[in-house]
């Protein structure tokens, strides 16, 4: 069996906590939810902020999008070296997409930001990668100076910290991703995090098909049977199974971080130092979600080929945007970085808690292919 680029911490404790959710019987949006919401608002210091959690990261961006009022052509700048979630998010609501460019940290370049606003632009969303935290002080300087509004896809970095400040706590509007690869998973779910109790009752409302059922309600393992529909809306509400999984997982979290920390360590000090291969900087306050290299002198597809004939495998996070068929007519000749960088990285395993012994004979392998070299 090959070493998985994913793999969750799923322990006797979360699988004890999904029986326990079956066996209340309330399998919809109820008590663990809420718990969820608060787990997550304590463990990322977010005492100013409020939760809502929905059961997906899309559905968190999609919704976060509408929250801001993006409509039919208005203008959001996002870089084009991103998951396909944030596009198709922008193309839901109506808006247009505007590519950036990265910089040396893979997350979108604040020096290239400004020249890419013009008066339709309403909005910016900013990705964090791997372990790579965007220069988010700039980017919010930006924003505040055009009066737009930023979207903060921390996807990739729960739990992190950036200048002595947790993620979700300084943005504008930050979602989380909890599917089956992040650091911590629902199975499946997301979280937006907004700063206004109107943006939390318009969040609540939307995950919940437009209904006003009050969640204090549902909360209780209860459902109103009397409502009022007032918003457009989706079915984006979160299982209590999936956030009793969640809750498991946060509790967790101390020991899905040192793991995860230790290894990217580990690998650090003991893959060799070669020209054509550059590692990542693990800085301070950091959560890691994947391990990624730089592989140059158009050496990767040979080095994604020796790991799996050694039964190791590698992924690609992410390919760029704007190479795809649905986004090809949109401006991107100023991708420069993004270009370059799309066809060096690879992704290779990181897991919470994962084995010496896999961490060595990865390192190993590593090591052999560029031996030669």
């Amino acid at each position: 069996m090959n070493i998985p680029v994913f793999k969750p911490l799923i322990d006797k404790k979360t699988i004890s906590a999904a029986v326990k959710s079956l066996n209340v019987g309330w399998l919809g949006m109820g008590k663990s939810v809420d718990e969820f919401e608060k787990k997550i608002k304590s463990i990322c210091d977010l005492s100013q902020k409020y939760v809502v959690a929905v059961n997906t990261g899309y559905s968190a961006i999609h919704t976060a999008l509408m929250l801001m009022q993006i409509k039919k052509n208005d203008e959001v700048i996002t870089p084009a070296f991103n998951n396909i979630a944030d596009l198709q998010s922008i193309l839901s609501v109506g808006g247009k997409i505007v590519f950036a460019d990265i910089d040396k940290s893979l997350c979108l370049d604040p020096l290239k930001l400004e020249k890419l606003i013009t008066k339709r632009t309403k909005a910016i969303i900013v990705c964090d990668y791997g372990m790579n935290l965007a220069n988010h002080d700039e980017i919010i300087r930006i924003a505040k100076k055009y009066k737009l509004r930023v979207l903060h896809d921390a996807a990739h970095s729960f739990g992190s910290i950036f200048k002595k400040k947790k993620i979700g706590s300084f943005s504008d509007i930050t979602m989380f991703s909890f599917d089956p690869v992040k650091t911590i998973t629902c199975i499946d779910g997301g979280a937006i995090i907004v700063s206004t109790k109107k943006e939390r009752d318009l969040a609540q409302k939307i995950r919940l098909m437009g209904m006003g059922q009050p969640s204090s309600v549902m909360y209780k393992n209860k459902r109103a049977w009397t409502y009022d529909v007032e918003v457009h809306g989706y079915r984006y509400h979160l299982a209590n199974i999936h956030a009793a999984i969640g809750v498991s997982q946060i509790e967790d979290f101390g020991k899905i971080k040192s793991t995860r920390v230790k290894t990217v360590k580990f690998y650090n000090k003991n893959i060799v130092d070669h020209v054509f291969l550059v590692k990542p900087v693990l800085g301070k306050g950091i959560v890691p979600f994947i391990y990624f290299l730089r592989i140059k002198n158009n050496l990767r597809e040979k080095f994604m080929e020796y790991m799996s004939k050694n039964k190791i495998d590698t992924g690609i996070h992410w390919q760029p945007a704007n190479k795809f068929k649905l986004f090809q007519k949109l401006k991107n000749s100023h991708l420069i970085e993004t270009n370059k960088v799309a066809k060096e990285i690879v992704t290779i395993p990181l897991h919470s808690n994962m084995q010496l012994r896999d961490q060595k004979k990865i390192v190993k392998i590593i090591n052999n292919f560029f031996k030669y070299l």
